[in-house]
């Protein structure tokens, strides 16, 4: 009689008195039926496991190039938006410059206190805030 795929077959298996308790203690907790089907669940899980182990090795390299790729693309990006507003806060403080009677003590000063807001704020200084200030409110 050919052997059918279908059915399950008995064989003898060992294993150590810890590890039987081990499924002893767990195969209910996993729902299963019986320590049978919980240790053929864990024999499953086993082998995706290193079969997913070997995925890791080429993984990590595709996903290395990728995110270098992005991350390149947005350090170009930012580079270059940077440029632009460097170009455009030289042209007003040139303009301001032109214009204003500002001496030296007050820029020191004005610099220590705009350095303060920015660390707290976290960047976020609006022109409202410096209008407020230059009025004394």
């Amino acid at each position: 009689m050919p052997e059918d795929s279908g059915s399950k077959k008995k064989f003898p298996l060992w294993m150590y008195p810890e590890t039987r308790k081990l499924v002893m203690d767990w195969y209910q907790k996993d729902n299963c039926q019986s320590q049978s089907e919980f240790i053929e669940k864990a024999i499953r899980f086993y082998c995706g496991y290193i079969s997913a182990e070997e995925g890791v090795r080429f993984l990590p390299a595709a996903i290395t190039s990728a995110m270098t790729g992005m991350v390149d693309s947005l350090e170009n990006r930012m580079s270059r938006l940077m440029f632009k507003l460097a170009v455009e806060m030289s042209m007003m403080m040139n303009v301001l410059a032109s214009t204003a009677d500002v001496d030296e003590e007050t820029l020191r000063r004005l610099r220590g206190k705009c350095i303060s807001d920015v660390k707290k704020s976290v960047g976020s200084v609006t022109f409202e805030d410096a209008v407020k200030f230059q009025k004394g409110e």
